[in-house]
């Protein structure tokens, strides 16, 4: 069995992050997972949620959105109501990324990371929590040059990506049409120091068992350290 970009079933596809994309935004990114295509912005808020007024700590929080043709037909703009999937996606990317923020270092500040979606091929969610990343790193950067933090505020490399099996093969970064056809897929996400920060496996057509769960998460930690390295290049001067 041949992948649509004839990859080898254990190969990323192409990333590309082009930091500071967004003129006005703290943080910035445009990354590309081969075709899938996203905006990500960190934005400050001089302000906290009332459950943390007075309390010393900070927050973050994440918004995901697709473009009406980010997909092969139009999708209609979420104006009133978010769909169950969006929410999910949004809160997704917003845990991952408390997960390694010292929240009580920024201040009573909230970071919002903003997640649009230009272009989907499959694995928006992981290719968010990565660009989410990305710009996350440049807004505690450029906080920290102002003096409004006292360090950089991250306590750990994070990435994320999708695994999957088809026709009883393992792969690793699944397109779209790759996604549509698994029996399993699972999207993992996981600090540089190999502790993980979310599993979602779900056998979409069929099942599975300990040594495919075992064999997804190899896979997917191996695809993960490609981009922790990717993001560490990205950073060199940057101390995490």
């Amino acid at each position: 069995m041949k992948r649509n970009d004839n990859r080898l079933f254990d190969q990323l596809r192409k990333v590309n992050i082009t930091r500071n994309f967004i003129k006005h935004a703290e943080g910035s990114c445009l990354i590309e997972f081969g075709n899938t295509k996203i905006i990500c912005t960190a934005s400050v808020d001089e302000k906290v949620p009332p459950f943390l007024r007075n309390s010393g700590k900070g927050w973050l929080t994440a918004e995901y959105g697709m473009l009406p043709r980010s997909t092969n037909t139009r999708i209609q703009r979420e104006r009133d109501k978010l769909s169950g999937r969006t929410m999910e996606i949004q809160r997704l990317v917003g845990r991952a990324l408390r997960n390694v923020t010292l929240m009580n270092k920024i201040g009573e500040r909230t970071i919002v990371i903003d997640c649009d979606v230009m272009q989907a091929d499959g694995g928006t969610r992981v290719a968010s929590i990565v660009g989410g990343f990305v710009a996350l790193v440049d807004c505690m950067d450029k906080l920290y040059k102002s003096k409004k933090i006292p360090e950089i505020c991250i306590t750990d490399y994070l990435a994320a990506i999708s695994v999957g099996i088809i026709k009883g093969k393992y792969m690793l970064d699944l397109d779209y049409d790759e996604d549509s056809a698994a029996e399993v897929d699972m999207n993992v996400v996981m600090k540089s120091s190999g502790e993980f920060i979310e599993l979602q496996g779900t056998g979409e057509h069929g099942s599975f068992n300990e040594k495919d769960l075992s064999d997804l998460l190899a896979l997917g930690k191996k695809g993960i350290n490609e981009i922790i390295a990717i993001e560490k290049e990205l950073f060199k001067g940057i101390v995490i």
